[in-house]
């Protein structure tokens, strides 16, 4: 099995060590790289060629917004999973439009961190029911109407079987939860999914989801009783 190779961007050096010390127990993750500032980290990915970057959003010169925006511009470009010291902000919000696959709190337990590194590098975001709630509530921020419009038009590409996986996708379902759900393979979710980021030129399914949120999908589907 081939080891994933994941690049620690963090600006305490403590934070990095611990993450060097959790990770370490991992038989399928190899720490190909450190950085401490957004601005190292292009170089870095062409010097290590990481599968995954795991970043702080906070740092001095270049913030890891800056730098996941940069990252995910890029073609073949790794992961990103941001980490932060809080729940859910603006700047996390930010994080997940530019492209990351998610956000780890940096309290969060050791074994979720690193289960979190695996999910993201098999490609399943790290977006919890319970994250998915805080970022709805968040979600709005400035322009509220003005996005919705905007998240209105883009949506209305897909056709229905699309949506109602984009739907899914929303509400931070797996690919097995949504083809139990809508009554179709694990096969065919994948395929629907790869087919809504085509259309949508999205990254990747946080990004949908953001977008389900920006559109108001999942209140109409709160308000219909599901």
């Amino acid at each position: 099995m081939t080891a994933i190779r994941l690049l620690l961007v963090d600006d305490d050096p403590l934070v990095r060590a611990g993450l060097t010390f959790m990770m370490g127990g991992a038989d399928d993750i190899e720490i190909v790289g450190e950085g401490a500032d957004g601005d190292e980290v292009e170089a870095l990915v062409d010097r290590t060629r990481p599968d995954v970057v795991l970043m702080d959003i906070r740092m001095p010169n270049v913030d890891g917004l800056a730098a996941t925006e940069r990252l995910r511009g890029r073609e073949d470009a790794p992961q990103v999973v941001v980490l932060t010291t809080f729940h859910a902000d603006e700047q996390v919000l930010r994080a997940l439009r530019a492209g990351a696959a998610g956000f780890v709190l940096k309290d969060t337990p050791p074994a979720e961190i690193v289960e979190a590194v695996r999910r993201v590098a098999a490609g399943d975001p790290v977006l919890s029911p319970a994250v998915t709630r805080q970022l709805m509530e968040h979600a709005a921020g400035p322009g509220p109407d003005t996005r919705r419009t905007h998240a209105r038009t883009r949506i209305a590409v897909l056709n229905d079987r699309e949506r109602e996986v984009a739907v899914a996708v929303g509400r931070g379902a797996s690919n097995a939860e949504i083809a139990a759900g809508l009554f179709m393979s694990v096969a065919t979710v994948k395929t629907h999914v790869s087919r809504i980021l085509a259309k949508l030129d999205l990254n990747n399914r946080v990004q949908i989801a953001l977008l389900t949120y920006d559109a108001g999908l999942l209140e109409e589907l709160e308000e219909d009783g599901h």
